[in-house]
């Protein structure tokens, strides 16, 4: 791959957003009360703030956990060339998994599923059922993005450890409670995640989880533990935009994640911030911008 041609050729690239228009979501989250994000977001509205941002290329991710949002998604990406990749939804504990997940991997730009765990009981992820599922996208080549609370983590771990040739990505650093020194239990459940060498994790979402007023000395001992135990090559960053406009504008966490990621040197930061998603998510041209 030829992405670094030098110091500032490396692509950047968003390894988690999302678009959605409200009519499709039946009154599912967000709720009116969250006014920033209470509209219909589109690829028209994040362009710009890419541009500026220096960002190429995204990873678009489902938000609802049915077929006709990634279809959506998949449509979106068939139209703007900035969305590299499409990590989608299938019911992946459905009789018919296997062809609807072939029938989605059809699509070039699908490069990945995520069940929406942070809604499913604990142990909905730590069950063989899944085998059919995990086969047919090993198959065809898709990765596993698992959108987990801290105590989705232990079986998560049990998933991770039955299936070792399925590439995993923990969102949103696994959306620990910020206020205050880390918790011991996520510390030990990251670090057991992270000695599993198929497993990365995504640095995003934290400002939503830290909230209102969020500094970046109350993110850094979260970001720095991550960076610490998988290794700035099994790190991604991404925006969460536009969850993030909870919490903050797209400059504001790009500012801050370059704060976060100030100790690592040129080559670390260029995987963090872009090469290590095109690599994850099997991106050969990100973009062809």
């Amino acid at each position: 791959m030829s992405h670094s041609a030098g110091g500032h050729a490396v692509m950047r690239v968003d390894a988690h957003q999302h678009f959605w228009r409200l009519a499709a979501r039946e009154g599912a989250w967000p709720p009116p009360e969250l006014a920033p994000i209470y509209r219909d977001f589109c690829p028209d509205d994040l362009a710009g703030l890419l541009q500026q941002s220096g960002v190429a290329a995204t990873v678009l991710v489902q938000s609802m956990p049915n077929e006709e949002d990634t279809r959506f998604m998949l449509d979106l990406a068939d139209r703007h060339s900035f969305i590299a990749g499409v990590v989608g939804w299938v019911d992946l504990k459905a009789p018919d998994a296997p062809g609807r997940i072939a029938a989605m991997a059809a699509h070039p730009k699908l490069c990945g599923l995520r069940p929406m765990l942070q809604d499913l009981d604990d142990g909905w992820i730590d069950d063989p059922a899944l085998a059919p599922s995990v086969e047919a996208m090993l198959r065809h080549g898709l990765r596993f993005d698992a959108l987990v609370l801290p105590r989705h983590l232990q079986p998560l771990l049990a998933f991770a450890r039955r299936y070792p040739a399925l590439p995993i990505v923990i969102d949103h650093v696994a959306k620990p409670v910020m206020h205050g020194a880390p918790d011991a239990q996520w510390l030990n459940d990251m670090d057991r995640l992270a000695a599993e060498p198929q497993v990365e994790c995504k640095l995003s979402g934290m400002v939503t989880e830290a909230g209102p007023g969020w500094t970046v000395a109350q993110l850094a001992p979260y970001a720095h533990h991550v960076l610490h135990t998988f290794g700035p090559q099994r790190v991604m960053w991404g925006s969460d935009w536009p969850v993030l406009r909870l919490a903050a504008d797209y400059a504001a966490w790009l500012a801050a994640s370059e704060a976060l990621l100030a100790g690592l040197d040129a080559g670390q930061r260029e995987a963090v911030f872009g090469l290590n998603a095109l690599r994850f998510y099997g991106i050969a041209q990100a973009g062809d911008a």
